[in-house]
């Protein structure tokens, strides 16, 4: 009963939608019409990390004030999770009232900054029919992307569409890698950064060439001429919040470094085996989802050097008590660990990961050294 009730409220939320969107089809701009990028703060939900981006669109003269969003998804999606993991998304343009906008932000304490665009009338109109035939054709639905297909992106892609040339393009950052530029959004979220420290494989190392953050494009508007003039007016604060920062008693490294701790000082076989058994299933993790993503940012993931799946052949001859090949495969991943540490010596997380680095070299040596044949001294 309540399935069927909300599958009519959603039906009729459509079809109000397409009723503005049809009576948008028409409208024409005056010359009091403003079209602005809206960039909105971080959040402390895992959704929220990064910001947001929307387009507003105002004209007074006609009564018009409404803000356009490449950031809208539907939790009701059949297999949602895995459709989100695969890549295989589909996220949609939506708009709604400013004032309702505005309220939404207002309620989550999140800081709302607008640069309102410096162009003809022309172009405004134009950029204006252009996110209303978005939101009517094949292009109100998008597949998101990290990095490429975002939000973020997407307002660039529009803008740029309108403007008929590559106007808007990254100025600030490009000497950093992807993976540098999102490290310090994760601050004061520990977990959330270690996570994906490990989950992400080299495309995040790649420079950070595109805009794909909002921060990114706000810094990138601000520097950009169009016409011989800014293509933006000075940035303006709508509303902003004191930065609260998160507290949690275990989303910090205290909890992480004293749980690696009592791996390494406790010295129990449940234990380590425990623990390897968590890193070889993370290590499949990794690799199951370097073949089953569509993100490219989660492919060639070198972190499986750590999290080796390998792994589980030690806990399997350690089981069945074949000492030399638990030996064996125990020195194998010593060597890839070892391998690891070079590999990301230079990468931003290398202190992050450093305790699970030195954890797995306790545990693995410790091992080896009990399954080692002793030689036999003979007098």
């Amino acid at each position: 009963m309540k399935s069927s009730f909300l599958k009519k409220l959603s039906v009729c939320l459509l079809l109000l939608g397409f009723i503005h969107n049809s009576y948008s089809q028409y409208v024409t701009l005056s010359k009091n019409a403003h079209i602005s990028v809206v960039t909105c703060g971080t959040g402390n939900e895992a959704y929220s990390l990064f910001g947001h981006t929307a387009i507003r669109v105002s004209d007074i003269d006609i009564n018009l004030d409404v803000v356009y969003n490449y950031g809208a998804f539907d939790f009701d999606t059949p297999n949602f999770v895995l459709k989100f993991t695969k890549g295989d998304m589909n996220y949609f343009i939506a708009n709604n009232r400013y004032v309702d906008f505005l309220n939404q932000y207002n309620y989550e304490r999140r800081d709302v900054y607008e640069q309102e665009l410096n162009i003809p009338l022309e172009l405004k109109q134009k950029l204006f029919d252009n996110l209303y035939q978005s939101m009517l054709s094949d292009e109100r639905l998008y597949q998101y992307k990290f990095i490429d297909n975002n939000c973020t992106s997407k307002v660039v892609e529009v803008i740029n569409k309108t403007l008929s040339a590559q106007v808007i393009t990254k100025k600030t950052d490009t000497d950093q890698t992807y993976r540098a530029i999102l490290f310090p959004y994760f601050d004061n979220h520990f977990y959330e950064k270690l996570g994906t420290s490990i989950v992400f494989g080299t495309k995040v190392d790649q420079m950070g060439t595109k805009i794909f953050l909002p921060f990114e494009l706000q810094k990138s508007l601000k520097l950009i001429q169009y016409q011989n003039h800014p293509l933006c007016k000075e940035n303006k604060a709508i509303m902003v919040f004191e930065k609260e920062t998160p507290a949690s008693w275990w989303n910090n490294c205290y909890t992480f470094l004293l749980l690696l701790a009592l791996v390494v000082f406790i010295n129990k076989k449940v234990v380590d085996y425990i623990y390897l058994l968590t890193v070889a299933l993370l290590g499949s993790v990794f690799l199951f989802l370097g073949f089953y993503s569509f993100h490219q940012e989660l492919a060639y993931n070198y972190n499986i050097l750590l999290f080796s799946p390998f792994i589980f052949l030690v806990l399997y001859f350690w089981s069945t008590k074949n000492s030399k090949w638990t030996y064996k495969f125990a020195v194998f991943n010593i060597l890839l660990t070892i391998l690891y540490f070079f590999v990301i010596f230079t990468k931003v997380y290398l202190l992050i990961v450093s305790p699970i680095i030195i954890t797995n070299l306790v545990v693995l040596i410790r091992l080896a050294i009990k399954h080692k044949k002793r030689i036999p001294i003979i007098i």
